[in-house]
């Protein structure tokens, strides 16, 4: 492990002084890719030269501890020398951390799916709350949301929304929502007070570039079409909603959210891309099915991953077994704390799985 850190601070050093040369701030493609790797190598490198630094302060401890008498230095120096050693620990743990092969889509915008499941118009409200709980966490992270697709229904519900979320990171963060996600409570609909329980699916997608996606014009079927439902000026009026059948998989997306057609046909082509992007993903994730199971958010789609209760105001995750009483603050978006808890846990399984194959 230290011999390669020494490689990536001698790259790190390397990276510093090429961005001060003139031919690579004037390459401005060149100059971006090496701050990203510089952005990128920046928190193993802090960590690694802290540890370094750690290091000579146990050594000289260890060293002036055999030679001082006075007992009030020696106390002095042993205090040192065990804050020295607590430090060196967390920063090797946390450089293993850093080390961890990193998921090559986590930079990536995502694209959101979130369908109501069992539960009728109930999972329709739910699956909107859900959408609104994405939408507020990502304007507390300064993310962008722009809706690609919905299906309303009139009492405030969505059968589906479709949305993309733009930020640094996105994909890191937003990937762990993927999954089964349960609502117990009683419906405005139930008039008997009974707790019913319904289920949304959230599936989170990396936005796929055209070079991460090949899509073949004779496997396309372009369809437009006048906007259907409620909508601004002209929405009703002209052929601006576009459907894309893609033959091979039967994927059929659909966008009317916007006025123009051209803009309708580009979120279209971008969600197909996600969706056939993501289809590539599972079947690498399939292939690796052990590495798959030991790690939190990349599992299957069908997985219960949490549940709501809202007549004891808690939020359960299953797969981490964390249970917060804060439903109101999770449902308005605060949900980084299991986010948080699910990086954790994700990474001490891998970890663990590191340390098994040493």
């Amino acid at each position: 492990m230290f011999d390669r850190l020494e490689d990536l601070v001698r790259r790190y050093e390397e990276i510093t002084k090429e961005l001060t040369e003139p031919s690579v701030v004037n390459d401005q493609k060149r100059f971006r890719n090496l701050m990203k790797e510089q952005s990128d190598l920046q928190p193993l490198v802090d960590a690694y030269l802290e540890y370094r630094r750690c290091q000579e302060t146990v050594l000289d401890s260890v060293a002036m501890l055999e030679e001082e008498s006075d007992e009030e230095m020696r106390e002095m120096l042993k205090e040192e020398l065990s804050d020295a050693r607590k430090r060196t620990a967390e920063l090797e743990q946390q450089m293993k951390i850093l080390l961890l092969p990193k998921d090559p889509n986590d930079d990536k915008n995502v694209i959101v799916e979130i369908r109501a499941g069992a539960g009728g118009d109930e999972a329709a409200l739910f699956a909107a709350e859900i959408y609104r709980m994405y939408a507020h966490y990502a304007e507390s992270r300064r993310w962008k949301v722009e809706v690609m697709e919905s299906d309303e229904i009139g009492i405030g519900g969505m059968k589906s929304v479709t949305f993309m979320v733009t930020g640094q990171g996105a994909y890191s963060v937003m990937k762990y929502e993927s999954g089964v996600h349960r609502v117990q409570r009683v419906p405005e609909t139930e008039s008997g007070g009974r707790i019913h329980t319904s289920t949304i699916t959230v599936a989170v997608m990396p936005e796929a570039e055209e070079v991460d996606v090949q899509i073949d014009e004779k496997d396309i079927r372009i369809d437009v079409m006048r906007a259907s439902g409620n909508g601004g000026q002209c929405v009703n009026t002209t052929d601006s909603a576009v459907r894309l059948t893609h033959y091979p998989t039967g994927i059929v997306v659909y966008s009317q959210t916007e006025k123009s057609q051209l803009q309708n046909k580009a979120k279209a082509f971008a969600l197909l891309r996600a969706k056939l992007y993501d289809i590539e993903c599972q079947k690498a994730h399939d292939a690796e099915a052990e590495a798959r199971r030991s790690q939190i958010g990349t599992g299957d789609r069908s997985e219960k991953i949490r549940t709501y209760n809202f007549p004891q105001g808690r939020v359960t995750d299953h797969r981490i077994n964390l249970t917060l009483y804060k439903l109101d603050k999770v449902m308005n978006g605060d949900i980084q704390e299991i986010i948080d808890a699910c990086i954790a846990a994700d990474q001490a399984a891998r970890l663990s799985k590191l340390n098994e194959s040493e």
